[in-house]
């Protein structure tokens, strides 16, 4: 039987038998006297359907602040109060890790999954001294089915696709890096990386828009907190479940592998043979040794990782981490820097 109904000739409302088992509404309610609580609950009920007819809360208070007094100003000061300390850097991150983990354990079980979530952005991984991965939920309770969730509520963070990476330029965050990180620290079956559409950089906002599947990297999910809008993350999520649930490991074809390795063994010695030529006009020819090195050394390095790839039939996620950032091709390349300059 439902609790409201609507008398259409006498345009009221009706509630029949309603009883909240809430702390915060029984503690509100304790501290006044029973004459003032009818009163009381009438307003709060008035408000409550104010504020879900605006799309925004911070539109809502500035609307009404006039017309429902003092008690509704102090309600929109302890807000922006709420608001300001978000955007502080220091604070926004703790704040957003644990609302997200607060929701999405709330979600699991209105859903009925056992999945178990828990925050881990205080405590290192298995990366040396990493605490990338700042949730970690664990599918059926199943300890090796693990996803893994970093909130990066920061503008400064760019998507960094691999096409348009360079290796040998200073490493930084990207949401590419943070995916693979994330997995690779928390030893985790699928990552999803999550920003906030108040603080995000535009060219992920643009890219994503809501949510996005990046093969063989992760989720990327845009929420707003502010309008307590979450459903891209549980979109983002119910399909990362699905993925750990199911994931397996794929063999591949090795004489195909033998193929692409053969090729690139080519591409080596014939840029040895092209280094040995340009060697005979250096003074003209600085630039062109520098970058010819910086082929050489990716392609070693790629041969490398596809000699590991053709052995074990798979990457771990250290091993796709460490291809990912190549911080060892871009130390070997500042000493062949100093030797080009050198000459």
């Amino acid at each position: 039987m439902a609790i409201v109904t609507l008398n259409q000739q006498t345009k009221r409302l009706q509630i029949s038998g309603f009883e909240a088992d809430n702390q915060i509404l029984f503690n509100f309610f304790d501290t006044m006297p029973s004459s003032e609580r009818d009163d009381k609950l009438y307003r709060a009920l008035y408000i409550g359907v104010l504020a879900l007819m605006e799309d925004r809360i911070s539109t809502f208070l500035s609307k009404t602040s006039n017309e429902l007094g003092t008690e509704l100003e102090s309600l929109k000061i302890i807000f922006e109060m709420k608001k300001e300390l978000f955007y502080k850097s220091a604070v926004k991150g703790n704040l957003a890790e644990e609302e997200i983990a607060e929701y999405l354990a709330q979600f699991l079980a209105e859903q009925r999954l056992p999945d178990k979530v828990v925050l881990t952005g205080s405590a290192a991984g298995n990366l040396h001294k990493n605490k990338t991965g700042d949730i970690v939920s664990y599918v059926d309770g199943n300890d090796g089915v693990r996803i893994a969730i970093e909130c990066k509520f920061d503008k400064g963070i760019r998507l960094g696709e691999i096409q348009s990476r360079d290796i040998f330029t200073k490493k930084t965050d990207t949401a590419w890096s943070q995916l693979i990180e994330a997995q690779a620290n928390r030893d985790a079956k699928v990552s999803i990386i999550v920003f906030d559409a108040s603080l995000v950089d535009g060219g992920i906002l643009n890219s994503i828009q809501d949510v996005r599947y990046i093969p063989a990297v992760g989720f990327v999910a845009i929420i707003d907190s502010l309008k307590g809008d979450y459903k891209n993350l549980t979109i983002a999520y119910m399909l990362a479940r699905d993925i750990a649930a199911n994931s397996k490991n794929i063999e591949f074809d090795r004489d195909i592998m033998s193929i692409i390795m053969n090729r690139i063994i080519k591409d080596i010695n014939d840029a040895l043979g092209i280094k040995s030529l340009v060697m005979s006009n250096i003074d003209n020819c600085k630039k062109i040794l520098m970058q010819l090195d910086k082929s050489m050394l990716s392609m070693e390095f790629n041969q490398r990782y596809m000699a590991k790839f053709l052995k074990d039939g798979s990457f771990t996620k250290e091993d796709l981490l460490d291809f990912y950032s190549g911080e060892d091709v871009r130390d070997k390349f500042r000493m062949l820097e100093k030797e080009i300059k050198a000459i």
